[in-house]
């Protein structure tokens, strides 16, 4: 079975950090794009970060460039997405999800700018709230 199961979420104060951290089973990302995607109260479900352990390619959306890096370590099959210098503009509850198509390796193969698009993610967690303090 496969599970995503996201943790490491909390209330933090604005200009403070946490680590989210995504657990992977039932498959190894090996192959697969990993992405962290965000929801905030009444706004659409964005991706923010990506991830492609095949060739170690990254995506940050242009609101987290530079205050957020992803990472993988296959031997916990664990991604995480570091976040630094929170905003009370960060708060939302953060997905990861697991394309098995990789669309971000091909993108950047193709030499063609990509965004995560959550119809090529098949798998999902269930969220982790983060909320930032002003």
């Amino acid at each position: 079975e496969v599970q995503l199961v996201e943790s490491g979420g909390g209330l933090v104060q604005a200009g403070g950090s946490l680590r989210l951290s995504c657990a992977v089973s039932g498959f190894t990302f090996d192959d697969y794009a990993i992405a962290w995607f965000r929801q905030a109260p009444g706004k659409e479900r964005d991706g923010v970060s990506c991830y492609s352990k095949a060739d170690g390619s990254t995506y940050y959306d242009d609101s987290v460039e530079g205050r957020f890096t992803t990472s993988g370590d296959s031997t916990k099959n664990t991604v995480y997405l570091q976040m630094n210098n929170l905003e009370p503009e960060d708060t939302a509850v953060y997905y990861c999800a697991g394309d098995p198509e990789n669309h971000m390796l091909r993108a950047y193969i193709g030499g063609n700018y990509y965004t995560p698009a959550r119809a090529h993610y098949v798998y999902w967690g269930r969220g982790t709230q983060v909320t930032v303090s002003s």
